[in-house]
Order: C-alpha cells, then sequence, then structure tokens
C-alpha cells in the first residue's frame, strides 16, 4: 500500500486539503486521515495531486519516427523513447493518431501509408505484453477520399487492434481549410509528392473530381466501432448540415469544430467537443479558426487534447486557471475525466476516485508553469523530478 501525504487533491469537483491519498496495488484505495498502514509514504510538499492526462489526439509519433525528410528512425525505437517525453508532459494514457490518406497532398509521412499503419497498430497492441511506461492506444483516422480505408478499417476494429476511429475531410474550400489562401500554403510547406508533379492547379482539379466513402460504408464502420465499444469522432465540423450528417452516422466526438455556432451545435447533438491545447498557448488557432479558450469559456468544449505538441494540455489547463479564472478541477477534468468518458473507458481512469486506476501527477507551480514532479501509472511510481535553482 502506498501514501501520499501533504497534497492537494484535485477531484472533479473540488480541491481536497488534509487528506491521505491511498493507492492499493493499480487502483486508488480511497482517502484517509493518516498514512498509518502504509508500506511507502511519499510526500507532495502541498502540490497539486491530479489524474494522470488523457490525450485523445495526437500525431506527434510522427517527428519521432521521421525527424528529418531524409532521416526515418525505427518504430519501436521511436515510441519507446516518445513515451519518456508523454509521460514528462504528464500524459499516461495516449491516443496515438495516425492518418490513412490516399495520397500525400496534406502531409508526408512514413506513418500514413497501410502497411506502416497496420505496422504501427500491432506495435501498440504488442508494447503492453513488454516494459512500457505508460498505456498506448490506437487512433485510426480515415480520410474519406480513402477508398482503400474502408476494408483497413473494418479488419482492424475486427482485429481490436484500434481503440478510436475519426472520419476526416481535408478538402479546399470547407472544414479546417476554408480558408484557401491558408490551404494553398500548407500544401507547398508540406512539400507532397503532387505539389511537384501536377501543381496546386491539379489538386484543386482533384478535389473538383474525388469521389469519397459513401454514408451507407461509413455507417458501416462507425456502427462496427460500436459494437466493440470504441468510441467516433469527426474532424473540424463547420455546418449545421455537416453536424447533421454525423448525427446520423453515429459520431460520438467532434475533434476541432471550426467556429464557436459549430461547437455550440456539436454540443446540441450531443457530441463531445475536442479544443487544441496548443490553440491556448499561442492565443489562437494555426490555422485560423475558432480560439480553443474562447471555446472554452462559452461553455462548448468539453475536451483538451495535445494535437501536435503534448506539454501544451498541462500548461493550457493551469494556463485557463491562472489567466481566466476557470476553476482548475473543470480544467483537469477536461484533460482527464472528460476524454475518459468520452472513449468510454471512465470506469477505471480519468478521475482520483475509489476503486479507480492510480494514474496519478503530482504538480507543482515553479516560476508561473506547472512542473511535474511525480508520476504513477498503475499505482507505480514511474517517474521522480526535483527541480534546482
Amino acid at each position: 500500500m502506498i501514501a501520499i501525504k501533504n497534497g492537494k487533491i484535485i477531484t472533479p469537483d473540488e480541491i481536497i486539503e488534509d487528506k491521505v491519498l491511498m493507492l492499493e496495488a493499480d487502483r486508488i484505495l480511497g482517502f484517509a486521515d493518516s498514512a498509518e498502514g502504509a508500506e511507502k509514504v511519499t510526500d507532495a510538499h502541498g502540490r497539486y495531486i491530479m489524474p494522470g492526462l488523457i490525450d485523445l489526439h495526437s500525431d506527434k509519433l510522427e517527428q519521432f519516427v521521421l525527424p528529418r525528410p531524409t532521416s526515418q528512425m525505427g518504430f519501436e525505437f521511436a515510441l519507446r523513447v516518445f513515451e519518456r517525453d508523454l509521460l514528462g508532459a504528464g500524459i499516461t494514457t495516449m491516443y496515438h493518431s495516425i492518418s490513412l490518406f490516399a495520397n500525400e497532398i496534406i502531409g508526408k509521412s512514413p506513418l500514413r501509408t497501410k502497411d506502416n499503419v497496420q505496422k504501427l497498430a500491432n506495435l501498440i497492441a504488442d508494447i503492453h505484453f513488454q516494459y512500457h511506461l505508460i498505456h498506448h492506444r490506437f487512433h485510426l483516422r480515415t480520410e474519406v477520399d480513402n477508398f482503400e480505408a474502408f476494408d483497413i478499417v473494418r479488419n482492424m476494429i475486427d482485429q481490436s487492434k484500434v481503440h478510436e476511429i475519426s472520419f476526416m475531410d481535408h478538402s479546399p474550400g470547407q472544414g479546417q481549410y476554408v480558408n484557401l489562401d491558408y490551404y494553398h500554403d500548407t500544401v507547398i510547406n508540406y512539400g507532397g509528392k503532387e505539389i511537384s508533379t501536377i501543381g496546386f492547379d491539379g489538386i484543386m482539379e482533384y478535389h473538383r473530381t474525388k469521389t469519397v466513402l459513401s454514408f451507407e460504408q461509413l455507417k458501416e464502420l462507425a456502427d462496427l466501432a460500436h459494437a466493440k465499444n470504441i468510441p467516433v469522432a469527426s474532424h473540424d465540423d463547420d455546418t449545421a448540415v455537416k453536424l447533421d450528417i454525423n448525427k446520423g452516422l453515429g459520431v460520438d466526438i467532434s475533434e476541432f469544430p471550426i467556429t464557436i455556432a459549430a461547437a455550440k451545435s456539436a454540443k446540441k447533438h450531443g457530441f463531445y467537443t475536442v479544443v487544441g491545447a496548443p490553440n491556448i498557448l499561442r492565443g489562437s488557432s494555426h490555422s485560423g479558426n475558432m480560439s480553443a479558450a474562447e471555446a472554452i469559456l462559452e461553455g462548448c468544449a468539453d475536451i483538451l487534447c495535445s494535437d501536435y505538441y503534448p506539454a501544451t494540455i498541462l500548461h493550457g489547463v493551469f494556463l485557463m486557471h491562472s489567466k481566466y479564472h476557470m476553476p482548475l478541477p473543470q480544467m483537469v477534468n477536461m484533460a482527464t475525466l472528460n476524454p475518459a468518458k468520452a472513449t468510454r473507458t471512465d470506469k477505471d481512469y480519468g478521475s482520483i476516485k475509489s476503486g479507480k486506476k492510480a494514474d496519478l501527477l503530482i504538480v507543482d507551480t515553479l516560476d508561473g508553469y506547472p512542473a511535474i514532479t511525480h508520476a504513477f501509472v498503475d499505482g507505480l511510481p514511474v517517474s521522480r523530478i526535483e527541480y534546482r535553482k
């Protein structure tokens, strides 16, 4: 039995002081008045005790596999190095978001081919039978113009290799790329092979004439996912029509709604709404869309994800508390309990409650920044850092 004393325990509704948090094996035993009976005692020294972060959407792993355009690292090596960074960012459950694109127009990466997507899914499934630090999950993102993806997604669901699926449409003139100038700059900067062969005009012509997966095909995938208790997400919702279609598909989660109006509409449809934490730290969306901070203040954002920068979740939580005076328990819920609810794992994860998994962080604030000093995963102390001055 482990006792964590002298901490400010962040629960879903309040911050509890003058209590000792007791852990037994991989679970939270409950609160006590003293550490009596514990085999090991950790002193939090007045710092916050909070659940480990659950990140529903991040493609950062791609940068560990391909740190430079001509330098590819081994997949398992990259995952093992990356999980140490994730733990340092307070993320104890990561949904690695890997995309199945039909081409390289939006993003060139070795992870986005059929063979490598399946290879990574197998690696994530197998890593839990080896030494590892955190919980790895697979979030399979499907571009709607990728017909080959239909069978891939269906098979991976059948094989229990995927933990979340999402449907994406990166067509210019809507969604994330409603601003065509931004789409042009993005395509040029990504440098996929299409820009050098057919040019930007050719890319626009491709989008004008392409065919996409049918409603019936997407609905079949969503139904298969739900039969396995796997959540289904949409991406870059921007219109009432699109949200109505997603409702018909059975979507559970709306990732990165483009406007406040779209986010509010997504909430009315019963979707969990996801915003990116980097948006909070930057003060705006990197693609010129909705402000995440504004969405939170307007009450139409449920979940914070890291998108492409894992450290931003914890910093976004504390920035919203210090700058905008959002209650800290509410902000912590956006990075812990709410994503657990959205992925239907809240029976075991996402909050400090008796019987739940003991995935925990001890967090200080140093020079105005949150700093993780201790991390526990499944009740095991997996990280300890003390800062110096």
